[in-house]
């Protein structure tokens, strides 16, 4: 089949969110023909360039979410058109100007199910991709002054957030430009018409989201116009980096109350449109799965696909076991980014408490981050400080050197050359943060047979699973005792690598994440086809294109007696109830028949 492969900030270029995932996935599925249509996050993105693709990529469109609108024809328009304009985009600015909670489910402050804002928000929505498609864009009429006065209207009307009442001229200014940028996918080319040349999205059997917010804008579209089949995968849920990263403006900043809440609005209504047309959503552990049922994801649309990892870099060290390699038992070991999320400062304080119990515990801080001066950002700066004043240089007599039981380290030193001699070199990893989505250095520890403690953040116990000590985040004392368990205990830290170890090559390897999608690909297909009429080189019909069978009523099972095959079941499809077998997220079976459905022969391609 041809998937179309959507993507923001992230594949095919050589950095950004979610590329390695995407690239293990594309070459995983060799069998089907991927387009990538991928939307940038900024001028050094592009410049980094794309990453090498495989050979079924035959098609790769690029669009950039930063810098000035390109220009192209449509402009502001007549009268007709700007009267379209303010109406489609009164409804847009009405809905993520009202106040959240209004009908959504107990009360949460997030955008509900069938409430009457969301559908005001996708009525706005369509109808601005339906101007766009008509008049070749809207760059120009949501940074109009016609857009401040709907916007500014919307944010005065009785009922709205007291907030919003306050908003000023700049602030209304910053949103429409937020606005314009985010809405860009909606004045794109990309979706062609299926009558000759580039048919775009229009050609594609499935459309594949791999994050949330404005990659899922193509896919939308597509699914209105010419009914594709779409695919949500969230690994970070997008709304809940929205709220973390809401209160800053791009220069670091502090954004305005009524500006933060027009945003939060917008980036949460648009959650739960996806969230309602998508035919699947999967995301990628129960912390995001809980998000997205909050922002109203229906249960039965949804199926958590663990994130898949290359185990093999790590498999050296893990076969050895608990045995360290060029450290010893009693060495602490923690790997990460260096920053305030990340809570160094309490792992800091935790370390001072177990020296007190065991002396001759030292704990190794490995930095992934590289390329940048330490000494450049205040917080690495200020956890060296701490190190040094809560551990002075230790000698073992007067006429030694001293050491420090702390030492801070970087990926790609001499003593530190990969992840996997970064997770070897101590007995136990520890995990510190007081924020977390999915902990994939957790996983890479695992991986490496290694002990661990963590704080109970994010998907932290869902990923452990009972091979590792939790601890509740910002609580030195609790973390401290942890540690020390671990530490007086080495056979007990032994069992807990291996159990992670197995854990982790059981659900989180890339040929277990292929494989579900793979099954969930062949599922959408069978269950929601993509009607297309076929025509020739002219583009005139072609009356005998699809074989007989096409057309006989019936439909294709999921196979029975465990043979794996499907098989056809002939008669009306109405007059027949849906099987046991049948997926809950499917949906009533539709009262036409479904066409040709995946042949026993197809199941595996």
């Amino acid at each position: 089949m041809r998937v179309g492969l959507l993507t923001e900030g992230g594949y095919p270029y050589a950095n950004g969110d979610a590329r390695v995932w995407c690239d293990r996935l594309v070459r995983g599925l060799a069998q089907h023909e991927f387009e990538v249509y991928a939307l940038s996050r900024g001028p050094g993105q592009e410049a980094g360039g794309w990453g090498d693709l495989p050979s079924h990529v035959g098609l790769v469109r690029t669009a950039p979410l930063w810098g000035e609108p390109e220009r192209r024809r449509g402009g502001r328009g007549g009268r007709r058109q700007r009267r379209r304009f303010a109406e489609h985009f009164g409804e847009l600015a009405a809905a993520i100007s009202a106040p959240y909670g209004s009908g959504a489910p107990h009360g949460s402050g997030v955008p509900g199910r069938s409430t009457a804002e969301a559908d005001r928000f996708a009525n706005g929505l369509h109808g601005l991709a339906d101007l766009a498609g008509e008049y070749g864009g809207l760059p120009a009429a949501l940074r109009s002054e016609d857009a401040v006065r709907t916007l500014e209207r919307a944010c005065r009307t009785l009922g709205t957030p007291h907030g919003t009442h306050q908003v000023r001229v700049a602030d209304l200014l910053t949103v429409t430009e937020a606005l314009e940028r985010a809405l860009r996918p909606l004045s794109l080319d990309w979706y062609g018409d299926g009558a000759g040349g580039d048919p775009g999205l229009s050609g594609v059997d499935l459309c594949h989201a791999a994050t949330g917010g404005a990659a899922v804008l193509p896919g939308l579209l597509a699914k209105r116009r010419f009914g594709t089949p779409l695919l949500l995968t969230e690994y970070g849920v997008r709304l809940r980096e929205c709220y973390l990263a809401g209160a800053a403006d791009a220069a670091g900043g502090p954004l305005p109350g009524p500006v933060r809440t027009l945003l939060t609005g917008f980036h949460g209504r648009l959650a739960a449109e996806a969230y309602a047309r998508a035919d699947l959503i999967t995301p990628g552990n129960t912390h995001t799965r809980r998000w997205q049922e909050r922002c109203g994801a229906e249960r039965e649309r949804l199926r958590t696909v663990y994130p898949g990892m290359d185990a093999a870099r790590f498999a050296e060290v893990g076969e050895q076991g608990a045995a360290p390699s060029g450290g010893d038992d009693r060495t602490l070991v923690w790997v990460g980014r260096i920053e305030p999320s990340k809570d160094v400062i309490a792992l800091l304080h935790a370390f001072a408490e177990v020296r007190r119990w065991q002396p001759d515990a030292r704990l190794r801080i490995i930095e992934t981050r590289r390329g940048e001066d330490p000494a450049a950002d205040g917080y690495p700066a200020h956890c060296r400080a701490l190190a040094e004043h809560l551990f002075p240089d230790e000698a073992a007599d007067a006429h030694s050197a001293g050491d420090n039981p702390v030492s801070f380290e970087r990926l790609g030193d001499p003593e530190v050359p990969t992840l996997a001699d970064a997770y070897g070199a101590g007995g136990i990893v520890v995990l510190s943060s007081v924020v977390e989505g999915f902990p994939v250095g957790l996983v890479e520890a695992m991986f490496c047979g290694r002990a661990t403690v963590s704080t109970d953040v994010g998907a932290v116990c869902e990923v452990i699973g009972g091979t590792g000590l939790v601890v509740p985040p910002r609580n030195p004392r609790a973390l401290a005792d942890a540690c020390l368990a671990m530490l007086g205990d080495p056979e007990r830290c032994a069992r807990l690598g291996a159990a992670a170890r197995a854990r982790a090559l059981e659900l989180f390897t890339v040929e277990q994440n292929v494989a579900a999608f793979r099954g969930i690909y062949l599922e959408l297909m069978s269950h929601c086809p993509v009607r297309r009429e076929e025509v020739g080189e002219g583009g005139g019909p072609l009356p005998f294109a699809r074989p007989a069978e096409a057309h006989v009523p019936g439909r294709w099972t999921a196979g029975r007696d465990g043979d794996g095959f499907g098989h056809w079941l002939p008669g009306p499809l109405a007059s027949r109830s849906a099987p046991e077998h049948t997926p809950t997220w499917a949906g009533p079976p539709p009262r036409e028949p479904l066409g040709v459905g995946p042949r026993p022969s197809e199941e595996g391609a």
